[in-house]
């Protein structure tokens, strides 16, 4: 059957013929009008035929027009009333105006026209507020994809349902990688006989068995120290939920039979990749070992990490084996380099300062030239003492410069040593991480998600009190053609002294060890208690800070500054260990001002609550007894209210475990 542009076209030609036609009847008629008359008979015929042919080619038209109209608009009713699309229209108070079936049906009722978007779906109003184009929310337990049209006050809704279930179950399925370290295996099966260390494997297995049985987990031991485990996604988001009580299980359980292990815990997640699965794993287990061990870290792809456990004081494990090896690992790439360019944190303390003219020595004694970074005009008041002191010694001062001069003389053969921070955001000059290549991290915090980038030499120990004490063992080692001077080991000394609290926090054998070799070398404890001492303006503005204590839950001191008061981070670190010397308190924060747009909080506690997982859940980070964090636009007010909310999830975690 011809289409209708087919049916169309035939009325064109008609015309067309008749002027011809006409054209040449007028000619005949010139000549001969007989003949003409009897040309016009014979062509009416045709014509009119043609006529009532193309009347009909009309009218079969003007029917499949009418016909195909109907169609179109019985299609469109049917799919606005019938389709599994919802679609609302909405008047400018939130009203429903009106709704296709299929939408009225996800409610259940008949009709929602006249009811207002607050009583039927209020999850809506924010969506219709902002104007969002676009948004997935939850109805009668369904999931629906809504497309919002703000111009026409109109509304999508595509049910997504089955979609977003296996999306979850995909999510779900995936599968996660993890590394389990026996972090002191080696050092508590050393002088076991082999019957007490298989009973010690025994007992390990046996608890990670049952752990592995009891949440679906698949584990295999690969070493005396070491196990993989392999679950997915689901299992993982339930172990989180449970805060990892495996570690719990194996201290306890083990510290019953007098031999405490402690798990680490390095997990992948979050991409497909079997490969790139275990390089995460390995890379969480590094960084929960780096942090002292007995802990669960969750690297994800998009770097942010995740930690759980921690919460006992790292037991002091290194060996006079590492200080060595680290020792001699340092001297060659000192010897290597052409100079030793030292930098420490921003507002640099006495561990730092102190850290940092220990590996000037170091350099030396290398037959290197070694200069210390420092801004002259971030040093608090113990430092300033200390410098004015360094003053004095005129070689030992020449080899302090700015971090302008430190850019200047940096080459590609200068090597670089981070002390006391691993951070680049801390240091005192992060361009100087960019210059130079060679860079070396010495620290005894625990390592936090920001760290700098491919380092030669880390000797990352958080059993440490100090830096200092870290940097004092590498001195030992190093070759005797150079003594130590009196002020030199007088600067260590300093930061141990600083760190530990006078000798009462954090404090081992091996710090005692460093404190007595310093002191040997002419450390000067007379010098130290000089630098150490404040001003009368300093103890008049902590006595202020601690006037405005409050307490929270029990033994919590919690010290706020005023909006208008702005404190350095001495000052409020001085504060928190003032109150924490204090009765009835075993933890304390001081929240202040630290410039205009940056506030720092200080934490100390006893060692009964770690302080350092309450500071990561700010930002921040440190120790189990010694933690800070600073946040930057946010009122006192709001970080005060965030902190106790970190408290009390600390608290509740506590609870469930």
């Amino acid at each position: 059957m011809p289409s209708y542009l087919e049916k169309r076209s035939i009325r064109y030609p008609i015309f067309g013929l008749m002027g011809i036609t006409v054209v040449l009847l007028g000619i005949v008629a010139y000549y001969n009008w007989l003949f003409a008359l009897v040309g016009l008979f014979l062509a009416i015929l045709p014509f009119y035929y043609l006529f009532q042919l193309d009347q009909k080619q009309r009218k079969e038209t003007e029917e499949y027009i009418s016909t195909l109209s109907y169609r179109v608009k019985k299609v469109g009713e049917e799919a606005l009333m019938e389709m599994p699309i919802g679609i609302m229209l909405i008047n400018d108070d939130y009203y429903i105006e009106w709704t296709n079936p299929f939408l009225a049906s996800c409610f259940d009722e008949d009709t929602l026209v006249g009811r207002s978007l607050y009583d039927v779906a209020d999850s809506l109003v924010p969506l219709i507020k902002q104007e969002v184009e676009t948004e997935i929310i939850t109805l009668h337990d369904r999931k629906f994809r809504v497309i919002h049209k703000p111009d026409e006050r109109l509304l999508y809704f595509f049910d997504v349902t089955e979609q977003t279930e296996i999306e979850k179950m995909y999510q779900e399925e995936r599968t996660v990688i993890a590394f389990i370290f026996l972090d002191n295996y080696d050092e508590l099966t050393q002088g076991m006989d082999d019957q007490t260390k298989s009973s010690l494997n025994s007992l390990v297995t046996q608890i990670l068995n049952k752990w592995a049985q009891d949440n679906g987990v698949f584990l295999k031991r690969v070493s005396s120290e070491r196990f993989i485990a392999v679950f997915n996604e689901h299992i993982l988001q339930l172990l989180e939920k449970g805060k990892f009580t495996i570690l719990d299980a194996v201290r306890e359980t083990t510290s019953k039979q007098n031999v405490p292990l402690t798990l680490s815990v390095g997990v992948g997640t979050g991409v497909s990749s079997l490969p790139e699965l275990g390089s995460l794993a390995q890379s969480s287990l590094d960084l929960a070992l780096g942090r002292g061990g007995d802990q669960v870290a969750i690297k994800q792809t998009n770097g942010k990490v995740k930690f759980f456990g921690g919460k006992t004081n790292p037991v002091e494990k290194r060996t006079r084996v590492r200080a060595r090896v680290i020792s001699h690992a340092l001297k060659e790439l000192i010897s290597e380099s052409d100079k030793v360019i030292i930098m420490g944190h921003k507002s640099p303390d006495m561990d730092a300062i102190g850290a940092a003219i220990g590996i000037q020595k170091v350099a030396r004694m290398n037959q290197r030239e070694g200069y210390v970074v420092i801004n002259f005009n971030e040093l608090d008041t113990g430092v300033r003492r200390m410098m004015k002191e360094i003053e004095k010694n005129e070689e030992l001062f020449s080899k302090f410069i700015t971090p302008e001069q430190a850019l200047e003389m940096a080459t590609d053969d200068t090597l670089l040593v981070v002390v006391d921070t691993h951070k680049p955001s801390m240091v005192i000059e992060e361009k100087l991480l960019h210059k130079i290549e060679h860079v070396v991290v010495i620290d005894h915090h625990r390592r936090a998600e920001e760290f700098i980038h491919n380092p030669l030499l880390v000797y990352m120990e958080p059993y440490a009190s100090s830096t200092a004490e870290l940097v004092t063992e590498l001195l030992e080692y190093q070759p005797k053609n150079g003594k130590i001077e009196m002020l030199e080991a007088t600067a260590l000394l300093a930061g141990i002294i600083v760190d530990t609290k006078s000798f009462s926090l954090r404090t081992g054998s091996r710090t005692f060890d460093a404190a007595s070799y310093l002191r040997g070398q002419g450390a000067d404890t007379v010098l130290v208690q000089k630098f150490l001492k404040e001003d009368v303006d300093t103890y008049i503005k902590r006595a202020k800070l601690i006037e405005t204590v409050q307490f929270y839950r029990d033994g919590i001191a919690i010290a706020k500054g005023q909006p208008d008061q702005i404190f350095d981070q001495v000052l409020i670190a001085q504060t928190a260990d003032t109150l924490l010397t204090m009765d009835g308190v075993v933890a304390s924060f001081v929240i202040s001002n630290r410039s205009e747009n940056m506030i720092g909080v200080s934490a100390r506690s006893l060692g009964d609550i770690n302080v350092q997982v309450i500071m990561e859940n700010l930002e921040g980070g440190g120790h189990l007894t010694n933690a800070a964090t600073q946040l930057h636009d946010a009122t006192l007010d709001d970080v005060e209210t965030r902190l106790k909310m970190a408290i009390d999830e600390y608290f509740e975690g506590r609870k469930k475990e």
